[in-house]
């Protein structure tokens, strides 16, 4: 497994919520569990410091990384640009696909389950960014929502069960690309994902 591969893993990890912001990962424990050499782990380490998922300190190893209220509007800026610009022109669009994650994450809201509301709307802006049919775009996605999964966990400690909150925004945009008004349902993220991104970094130390 090359450093670029153990990098994905790892991120594709933090997505998934396996590691914790602040957690101290055990290098040998993690080169063991990918049956990697640890020179090739410190490389994928290396690829993820870069993307802003874990923390390298010197003389005491490597941290998941816990975002801080200026990291949130950085990641929030980027995502209200990336998006909408998605919706917008997006020659893949699916709106089928969207409107069947919008009503799962509405079925896990009236059951409470809110780490099942999370993955949906999760996987809902993952849809979003996949209409544009860019893979380089794809994989910048998968570095922004595994930094997100570190501000949702980070926010969480806060405001339990606020990813409910951002399902009748979903629903929203939806109804409007139903109506074929991308522009409006773009329109309507934008301003959601701006608002949101306020919102979360005020809950957050700096």
């Amino acid at each position: 497994m090359r450093a670029q591969s153990v990098a994905a893993v790892l991120r594709h990890a933090v997505s998934a919520g396996e590691y914790s912001p602040g957690e101290k990962l055990n290098e040998v424990a993690v080169a063991d569990k990918l049956g990697i050499s640890r020179n090739t782990l410190r490389e994928g380490f290396a690829a993820l410091a870069a993307d802003g998922i874990v923390d390298r300190i010197p003389n005491r190893g490597v941290f998941i990384a816990s975002p801080g209220s200026e990291d949130i509007r950085n990641l929030y800026r980027a995502r209200a640009v990336v998006e909408p610009g998605a919706l917008l022109w997006g020659d893949a669009l699916d709106v089928d696909a969207l409107d069947r994650i919008v009503t799962d994450a509405e079925v896990s809201v009236s059951e409470s389950s809110s780490a099942e509301t999370a993955l949906a709307n999760q996987f809902f802006h993952r849809t979003v960014v996949e209409s544009a049919g860019s893979t380089l775009l794809n994989e910048e996605m998968d570095r922004l929502l595994a930094r997100m999964r570190l501000v949702f966990l980070t926010v969480e400690r806060n405001r339990p069960g606020f990813h409910d909150e951002f399902v009748p925004v979903n629903r929203q945009v939806v109804t409007l690309l139903r109506t074929g008004d991308r522009a409006g349902a773009a329109s309507t993220l934008r301003a959601s994902l701006a608002e949101t991104g306020e919102s979360l970094a005020s809950t957050v130390s700096p």
